[in-house]
């Protein structure tokens, strides 16, 4: 499958994530508010005496949420951890074929979706980003927003499904930003820049990487 994956079939397989019911779930839910609990104070004070005057509460009426949510929602606010660095092969790298970087994917392990673009935007910065219409790459190795995406993923930055969902992902923060299409034509529409593509896909791994992803 990897030796046919394209700018295009990622887009469309992002954007069919995307659509699911459960990745509205995920998305929906990415910044968790918790109902205020009814504070245990009043109510004990109400049913018990406490003809001495002192307080009835305790430490954990002072919470806006039970312990253990609390703790889940911390965790889950932990920014990703920024990608160990790994050089880019040099500009000769850049204008090879992609399946000829796929050897660099053995013994690697899987990435988070934020890990997987932060490698992206690395390669979008290093090798450059270009807007052509239905091209990966221009004749100096320049990637569209997913062709970067691709390439990450050829070089063994993170599995199919990872890069699936950054592209989700990245859908998820042009829905927030009013755009309504996909991907490419984002990337294609006249007067796009390269720093609107970086922009973007910093705006994308700050969303996903709050999310825990």
């Amino acid at each position: 499958m990897t030796a046919t994956l394209t700018p295009d079939h990622l887009d469309l397989e992002a954007a069919r994530l995307y659509d699911t019911a459960a990745w509205q779930q995920i998305v929906t839910n990415w910044q968790y508010t918790a109902p205020e609990p009814t504070p245990r104070a009043t109510t004990e004070a109400a049913e018990t005496p406490n003809p001495a005057g002192t307080e009835t509460g305790d430490w954990r009426n002072l919470l806006s949420a039970p312990v253990d949510q609390l703790i889940t929602d911390a965790v889950r606010s932990i920014p990703a951890a920024p990608p160990t660095e790994r050089a880019l092969p040099g500009r000769i790298g850049a204008i090879l074929p992609d399946r000829l970087h796929t050897w660099r994917r053995i013994g690697q392990a899987d990435v988070r979706p934020s890990t997987h673009l932060a490698y992206t935007r690395q390669v979008l910065t290093e090798w450059g980003w270009q807007n052509q219409p239905y091209k990966l790459r221009n004749g100096r190795g320049a990637r569209c927003v997913c062709g970067g995406m691709l390439t990450a993923h050829r070089l063994g930055y993170g599995s199919t499904d990872t890069m699936n969902q950054a592209g989700a992902w990245l859908i998820t923060e042009l829905r927030h930003q009013g755009w309504t299409g996909l991907i490419g034509a984002w990337n294609r529409a006249p007067g796009r820049t390269a720093t609107d593509a970086l922009t973007l896909i910093d705006a994308t791994i700050r969303r996903a990487s709050h999310a825990g992803q």
